[in-house]
């Protein structure tokens, strides 16, 4: 098969289009010699001719008009895709696909999501729900653009940018008012039940860490997926959860639950997107990450 330069066919398009080679000359800003160079280079690459010459200019052979149907396709295709880059440039349309858990879409970006929406309406969000490790493989996977996760992440793969710092902390409801204002020993924690996030969490593998760090074995008596499930088994006394601070302010607040404090302290942990290292984002991509950052 072979490979005739695009140039060409632009060439033959526009004489074609205007049935004249000066004419076809001035819209692409060359000169008529090279105009008809083009032709010529065309015609003999192809083994036929395209135009014959008339009173008025040029005009298109049989074979000529089947080719200029198709290159007239392809002419107004990459008009069209043309366009689309602008728009996308211009953030007037496209779409964003962004990865992380349901309470850290909620307690962090909403409010950026908010805003970047206010200011893109054309952009469609999208929001994928999962683990880190689930996070990650969309990631790589090319399903998402970026990822909102709590750090640290060890891959050469992934650039991380930092975000805002969390504390989670152990919470309890009414049925365990007695440990109020007291602080407990990890040994005192684990006579009570404890409800733990799901295996696969940051959270849950931080603090399961710290207390083998200090010789226990952390076993929860519930494990649950989500955040507001943490919350309400704490809430109606199933057991004590643990939980991020930053996502039961307004229980601890008006009093529903209350935080059981430890003779050690708990770390924070960092919260921070996630993109391919060395790979181009979109236009969408940046500029999210340009608001928050």
């Amino acid at each position: 098969m072979s490979m005739i330069n695009f140039e060409l066919y632009k060439v033959f398009y526009w004489a074609a289009k205007t049935g004249s080679l000066t004419q076809a000359a001035k819209s692409l800003y060359i000169t008529q010699p090279s105009v008809s160079h083009a032709i010529k280079q065309l015609e003999d690459s192809l083994g036929i001719t395209l135009f014959y010459r008339n009173s008025k200019g040029v005009a298109l052979t049989p074979e000529g008009s089947i080719l200029y149907s198709y290159i007239e396709q392809s002419h107004i295709l990459i008009s069209l895709a043309e366009k689309k880059m602008t728009e996308l440039k211009n953030l007037d349309n496209g779409e964003l696909r962004i990865g992380g858990s349901s309470s850290l879409f909620k307690h962090y970006l909403l409010s950026y999501l908010e805003v970047f929406h206010q200011q893109h309406p054309g952009i469609k969000l999208q929001l994928i729900h999962g683990t880190t490790p689930e996070i990650i493989t969309f990631l790589k996977e090319g399903q998402i653009d970026l990822g909102v996760v709590r750090m640290p992440i060890v891959d050469p793969q992934l650039e991380m940018r930092q975000g805002i710092e969390l504390q989670d902390c152990f919470i309890a409801g009414g049925r365990y008012e007695e440990l109020k204002d007291k602080v407990l020993s990890m040994e005192q924690l684990l006579q009570y039940p404890i409800i733990l996030f799901s295996r696969n969490s940051r959270a849950r593998m931080a603090i399961t860490d710290l207390f083998q760090d200090y010789g226990h074995e952390l076993k929860p008596a519930f494990e649950v997926g989500s955040v507001d499930l943490l919350i309400e088994f704490a809430r109606k006394g199933l057991g004590i959860s643990y939980v991020t601070r930053e996502f039961v302010s307004k229980e601890l607040e008006e009093g529903s639950l209350f935080e059981i404090k430890l003779d050690v302290n708990l770390p924070p942990s960092q919260v921070g997107l996630m993109i391919m290292r060395n790979m181009p984002l979109s236009s969408a991509a940046s500029k999210f990450i340009e608001n928050i950052e």
